[in-house]
């Protein structure tokens, strides 16, 4: 039958489809946040002329981006948004980042096909959705109509194996990917994880490494489902959903990574395909860490960190941010005494969302400062001003470069 991609396609219309066939389909979600959605409503008002989205409880809106508002013009967009949703009865949903809550939510199956109004909604594809980010006119119109059309994309396979050593986490194979292929190398095509080494993976590590497929200029990065998918999904929804899989499947490329041959990685300004490994960069100094996103936020990635800097402090000339990607991962933390460690340790922690990531809420960069994150982009004045720097790296990488004030193998604190 083909690729996953070909195979929810296929499943969706009830006929075989594809690589190059474009199709119109009915999606099974639609989402926007708080700074794509004014423009959706926008789209949505010249097609409807006050008409009604295609069906309210399949329509969702995320306030996450700058939540709590931090200006007068936040709170005024918050003000309007609340006020569509309010005549559409369109729930809001403002416990963190979209691409965290609507997991969480049970809003995301094996199978689905799922547009939203951000890049990184091809993090859904790590419960085995094709789910990919569309402008917010074109969402605008999802919002109308429930559909949306797509020229089926051809398929790149990456194929993981080997185990990770001592040190070296699931964001630094990230970077071994985008290193490889390119922050080009995909654009418009499907990208299939496959291997023993995905296979061992937690849904947290199939969600950051899908998250990382827009990297690569990627349309979706999927996961076929298995029973990790199965057992994660229990008790987050009641309705019966398909496990799909790839069918003899033809891919355009095939990129092999051996995680076992890996290093703790830093992706380093102004690309994340510029990854050298630790090492090469251990004495740059770092003013901020910021430990959070739709990439290495859940409570797996907080646990990391806090086992390294349990009774540590940070180093004084560093600052660090700490944002758990939602309200479920936050409370949780709090239960398991993370966040107290991160407390203690000097850190400041904030409101699930994104935080720092857009530079537009709290945490940005003064001019000639750099800072260590776990986001999945370094692009220039992506955290303030456009002098600042910013180093990717995992979530060990992170926590230790907090405790010593300069990029740091993590391996020296394990």
């Amino acid at each position: 039958m083909g690729t996953l991609t070909e195979v929810i396609f296929s499943h969706k219309l009830g006929r075989a489809v594809a690589q190059g066939e474009t199709v119109v389909v009915d999606v099974d979600r639609v989402m926007s946040h708080d700074t794509t959605t004014p423009l959706a409503i926008q789209a949505f008002r010249k097609l409807t002329n006050g008409g009604r989205v295609f069906d309210s409880q399949r329509s969702h809106i995320v306030f996450d981006h700058i939540v709590p508002a931090a200006t007068i013009a936040a709170a005024t967009l918050h003000r309007d948004v609340r006020a569509f949703a309010q005549e559409q009865d369109i729930g809001i949903l403002q416990e963190g980042i979209c691409h965290q809550v609507m997991p969480e939510r049970g809003y995301v199956t094996p199978g689905d096909i799922i547009v939203g109004a951000d890049s990184h909604t091809c993090t859904y594809g790590a419960l085995g959705a094709f789910a990919t980010g569309m402008g917010s006119t074109d969402i605008g119109v999802a919002y109308a109509t429930g559909r949306a059309w797509f020229l089926i994309p051809p398929t790149i396979n990456i194929h993981m194996t080997g185990r990770l050593p001592s040190g070296v986490y699931t964001k630094d194979v990230t970077f071994e990917m985008v290193r490889k292929v390119g922050v080009d190398g995909a654009n418009y095509r499907a990208i299939e994880y496959t291997g023993e080494l995905v296979e061992q993976m937690s849904v947290s590590e199939r969600f950051t490494i899908c998250n990382m497929a827009i990297e690569m200029g990627g349309k979706a990065g999927l996961v076929a489902p298995d029973a990790t998918t199965q057992a994660w999904l229990r008790g987050r929804i009641d309705r019966e959903y398909p496990m799909l899989a790839p069918c003899n499947p033809h891919y355009e490329r095939v990129v092999e990574i051996d995680a076992s041959e890996l290093s703790p990685l830093i992706a380093c300004p102004p690309d994340v395909n510029n990854v050298v490994p630790v090492e090469e960069v251990e004495q740059v100094k770092i003013d901020q860490v910021f430990l959070g996103t739709c990439t290495n936020g859940r409570l797996d990635d907080l646990a990391i960190a806090a086992n390294i800097m349990r009774g540590k402090t940070l180093h004084p000339q560093t600052r660090m941010v700490v944002v758990p990607a939602s309200r479920e991962v936050y409370l949780e933390a709090m239960r398991l005494g993370y966040l107290e460690t991160f407390i203690q340790a000097g850190a400041s922690v904030g409101t699930p969302g994104c935080g720092p990531c857009i530079g537009r809420h709290y945490g940005v960069l003064a001019p000639g400062e750099r800072a260590l994150t776990t986001m999945n982009r370094n692009f220039t004045g992506r955290m303030g001003d456009p002098t600042a720097e910013i180093y990717l790296g995992s979530p060990a990488t992170a926590a230790a470069t907090a405790l010593s004030g300069r990029i740091t193998d993590p391996r020296n604190f394990l």
